[in-house]
């Protein structure tokens, strides 16, 4: 039986919405591209001409998830106000909200900017904590302490994280994670690492 043939003009993004849809379904061990060229109505070659391999495959989809989850926290601070504490709790939920959502795609996502954090993945993941630099508000005038700035939005994503996979893993009910994100960015807000981050040096 012959291939069938190539026919999108963006065969680039539809493989990899397609993709994102069976990590949603099955995980990454789901994901193959003569699968993904047989949803996409493709020829089983025609993924190759943008993804060499599987593993260039899961890279690219790392880099999308970060794009994704980078405009979700953009979204969020830009109907959010100029009040802090309401800042956290809007780039909070919505951070939690791809995490649960896309968890299979967020712990891909941090595998591959764990691997090295160079390259696409960690220049994608650098941007996302840039913008999550933004929710802080500006620097002081003395530039503050760095550190703290850089340990407090780590500890942002790896609580934020933390309450996702409680919820993703049916320990949490999706209805009571509101309630446990108020709690843990009024603690960090009022923490010593906050006051640091964000004092004049």
């Amino acid at each position: 039986m012959p291939d069938r043939p190539f026919h999108h003009g963006n065969l680039r993004a539809v493989l990899l919405d397609e993709a994102v849809g069976v990590l949603r379904e099955s995980g990454v061990d789901g994901l193959s591209l003569r699968d993904l060229a047989r949803r996409a109505g493709v020829s089983h070659g025609a993924p190759r001409s943008h993804f060499v391999d599987r593993q260039a495959l899961l890279d690219a989809l790392a880099v999308t998830g970060f794009e994704r989850l980078t405009s979700a926290v953009r979204r969020a601070l830009a109907g959010s106000g100029d009040d802090l504490a309401a800042r956290f709790r809007a780039v909070a939920r919505a951070y939690v909200d791809f995490a649960i959502d896309d968890a299979a795609l967020m712990e891909l996502m941090f595998q591959a900017k764990g691997s090295g954090g160079t390259g696409s993945a960690g220049e994608s993941a650098a941007t996302l904590f840039a913008v999550l630099d933004q929710a802080m508000g500006p620097r002081p005038d003395g530039g503050g302490d760095e550190g703290a700035r850089t340990a407090f939005k780590m500890l942002f994503a790896a609580t934020m994280q933390g309450i996702a996979a409680l919820v993703a893993s049916r320990r949490l009910e999706r209805a009571h994670a509101d309630g446990l994100i108020d709690a843990a960015t009024d603690m960090m807000l009022a923490s010593d690492l906050r006051t640091r981050a964000l004092t004049p040096s």
